[in-house]
């Protein structure tokens, strides 16, 4: 079936494909040229932010619609029945959301009345997880085909639901839009992103849509690696796919966790290693007990829990600025007064006093660099002169208490010293640059196409980051284990068309307003917070700014005044403050905390499932379909699920790095380790094992390396010279080199494998 339909579907994917091609990479390439203004938006910033998730929407929907018309495959389920399970399956979600909008209003008016807002965040949290916990228990199995892929009875609609949640990780409901409003459109040197996120992370479903998941679906497989084991035979597909997969999930599923604790920990005021393990028993309820049936029905309330949590503080806030609460629709007015208000801030005498501090502390940091050791030695005497003079270590008036906080925060040791004093050191000088460091909002790219050489090499660094970031994106999309599992629990390949369609168009509710929410609260802190007194800023920035990694700020001029260049906002701040920017309820708070709590909740609980059954299914029984087998390899799977859970707790714990660059990282792994040998598996008959293996063997060594290679800690470890890039390409973007050697390494592999007929088949 599957070479088949991929036969007669070329014409139709090919058109699409080219569609596709010209609406992500070529209308981003030319995106500097692309700069007339049409209805006050930016030509360029529009397209790239809306315009061209509807074309994906449009090559979607119109895939499964061409497709679906001629097909006939019912796979044996009964349509009658099928129809009165959805007629049942609406009416329970449209009772949920009245549901959980009633106890948002019961809450508010509670709170109004006198609730302390520790009992309002409490009640709201638990009733979540409460309505979590059911529907794992109530979904709780033991059957191999229920536990792995839901029975393969979850309608299309509600699979684009589950998907959805899935999809939209801490990463893009946390991250997302607190990255637009740091980067703009394309980011800052050396920091690719901005709306490169967007596009990467829609466009990459019209690749699952045309040339992966209809195929899969066919194959009636429950996990990626048997898709390796019955395309290509024997062990070595399916042992590599499955450590890929562990691989890929476990670095994935540390971002989630990560965000379970800042969420958990900021929620009930846990501390953050307890919040994590708090946030992890909801996890465990889910995947432990029903694997993806319970996973699945979780995923589709969670949908609705994180889509309100996004939706509300957005519209808000475009209401207040703009009169219209149709955020999408009205934020580009709020575009060129950003620009103006940038080209003031340049030009703020006040700003470059700032930008000068910055850069004085740049350059000491620098001093002590050249003599690390004796630097150290010397202001560990300094406080030390300092605090005898007040009075000895036993003083215990203010400023002998900040002295011995000083004394005690310095490093401990020379490699210490560096580490620390170089990271700052490279901080203050970004800082020191115009904007902080960030780019004007809307400018693609950095640098100038017809300024000088190194205005014009920055500026094409700049457009090749970002290209080689969404194409990471879009292609991992395309490879990611625990996503293309979730198109293999519906009934049929029609459904699974059906399902890629709605998951774009839930996912694109959450993308089309992200970049919304970054240009109102960047005109927010523009307009009415830059140029405040510092006793007249308001409460909330107190409040959050008790962790200085979401939010900072020091009157480093002396002024009194806050200065752009002063407010230091980490991107998980953004969406999570957004309600107390907005001035809403609390209640909306608490709706956006266990909003981005079901996001990491959700994409966590696909992801230990796809680790616990590759760990169990494909390794240990090596894809034993033996029924007598059943039990204990859902045991099994549990099991492994558990054991993961627990490591990832305990990496997570330790803060390794930000959300959205594990997440970007486990992109490009999953890209180079699985699309070159599925693509051509599916599309290609002379692709063979030998061809399989190398390609994913090369894509992942060539990836992991990249990354590593790069990573500060082992170039100075290694003492490694130069920046080590190819072609300037940073290394979360490394799955481009892993992708185009896998797709090499298959193409020459398979056609030596055929020449030499008895190394093919050996394992």
């Amino acid at each position: 079936m599957t070479e088949s339909a991929a036969k007669r579907n070329g014409p139709l994917v090919w058109g699409l494909l080219a569609l596709w091609f010209a609406a992500s990479f070529g209308a981003v390439f030319f995106a500097r040229d692309l700069q007339w203004l049409v209805a006050g938006w930016p030509f360029g910033f529009w397209f790239s932010a809306q315009g061209a998730l509807l074309v994906f929407m449009f090559i979607v929907i119109v895939f499964a619609w061409r497709e679906n018309r001629g097909d006939a495959d019912d796979r044996g389920y009964d349509k009658q029945a099928f129809a009165a399970r959805k007629a049942s399956l609406h009416k329970r979600f449209v009772w949920f959301v009245v549901g959980l909008l009633a106890l948002m209003l019961l809450l508010g008016l509670a709170q109004h009345w006198g609730l302390p807002k520790g009992w309002v965040a409490g009640i709201f949290l638990a009733a979540t997880l409460v309505v979590y916990s059911v529907i794992g228990v109530y979904g709780r199995t033991a059957d191999a085909a229920e536990y792995y892929v839901a029975g393969r009875r979850v309608p299309g609609l509600y699979n684009g639901m589950a998907t959805a949640a899935d999809w939209m990780s801490a990463a893009s409901f946390i991250s997302l839009a607190g990255g637009l409003y740091l980067q703009g459109y394309s980011g800052a040197p050396g920091q690719p992103g901005g709306l490169a996120y967007v596009l990467g992370w829609t466009g990459g479903f019209c690749l699952v849509a045309l040339l992966v998941a209809p195929y899969l679906r066919s194959l009636d497989i429950y996990t990626l690696p048997d898709f390796f084991a019955k395309r290509f035979g024997g062990r070595w597909p399916r042992l590599i796919a499955a450590m890929a997969a562990v691989l890929v999930s476990f670095t994935y599923v540390v971002a989630q966790i990560y965000g379970v604790g800042l969420i958990t920990s900021r929620l009930t005021g846990v501390h953050f290693e307890i919040g994590i393990l708090l946030g992890l028993g909801g996890v465990l309820v889910c995947s432990f007990l029903g694997g993806m049936r319970a996973v699945t029905w979780t995923q589709a309330v969670q949908y609705w829990v994180m889509i309100l949590a996004f939706l509300i503080p957005v519209s808000w806030l475009s209401y207040q600025q703009t009169g219209n609460p149709f955020a999408p629709l009205a934020y580009g007015q709020q575009l060129e007064k950003i620009n103006r208000m940038e080209s003031a801030l340049m030009d703020s005498p006040a700003e470059k006093q700032v930008a000068d501090e910055f850069s004085h502390r740049a350059d000491a940091l620098d001093a002590k660099l050249g003599n690390i050791e004796q630097s150290l030695y010397a202001e560990r005497q300094e406080l030390r002169a300092k605090l005898i003079s007040l009075g000895g270590a036993k003083a215990d008036d203010e400023a002998s208490v900040t002295l011995r906080r000083e004394l005690a925060a310095l490093p401990r040791d020379v490699s210490a010293a560096r580490e620390r004093w170089s990271k700052l050191s490279r901080e203050y000088r970004e800082r020191a640059q115009p904007l902080g460091g960030a780019g004007r909002f809307t400018t693609a790219f950095a640098g100038n196409p017809e300024g000088s050489a190194e205005e014009r090499k920055l500026f094409e660094n700049s457009r090749l980051n970002f290209l080689a970031l969404m194409f990471c994106l879009m292609v991992g999309t395309a490879g990611l284990p625990h996503l293309l599992m979730r198109y293999c629990t519906t009934p049929s390949v029609a459904e699974t068309r059906k399902s890629v369609a709605w998951s774009l168009v839930f996912i694109s509710l959450l993308y089309i307003s992200a970049p919304a929410l970054a240009v109102l609260v960047k005109y927010e802190v523009m307009a009415h917070l830059v140029g405040q007194h510092f006793d007249a800023l308001p409460l909330w920035m107190a409040q959050w700014a008790r962790d200085p990694s979401l939010l900072s700020y020091a009157d480093v001029n002396h002024d009194n005044i806050l200065q752009f260049a002063e407010l230091k906002i980490g991107p998980d701040l953004l969406m999570l403050a957004s309600p107390e920017i907005g001035g809403l309820p609390y209640v909306v708070s608490v709706l956006v905390a266990a909003g981005g709590l079901a996001a990491a909740l959700s994409t966590a609980d696909g992801l230990l499932l796809t680790i616990g059954n590759a760990l169990a299914h494909d390794v240990y029984f090596e894809g034993d379909s033996n029924k007598a087998q059943s039990m204990r390899r859902v045991m099994w799977s549990k099991f492994a699920l558990l054991v993961v859970a627990l490591l990832a707790a305990y990496v997570a714990a330790q803060r390794p790095a930000g959300i959205l660059y594990l997440v970007s990282a486990s992109f490009s792994l999953a890209g180079a380790a699985f699309v070159p040998a599925m693509v051509t598996g599916i599309f290609w008959r002379g692709a063979n094992r030998a061809g399989a293996v190398s390609a994913m063997i090369t894509g992942l060594c060539v990836t992991l390396y990249y990354m590593a290679s790069n990573h500060p800690y082992i170039r100075r470890a290694w003492e490694l010279e130069g920046d080590g890039l190819w072609f300037g390409i940073a290394p979360v973007s490394a799955g481009i080199f892993g992708v185009a050697a896998g797709f090499a390494v298959i193409v020459v592999i398979s056609a030596l494998a055929r020449r030499c007929a008895p190394l093919s088949t050996q394992d």
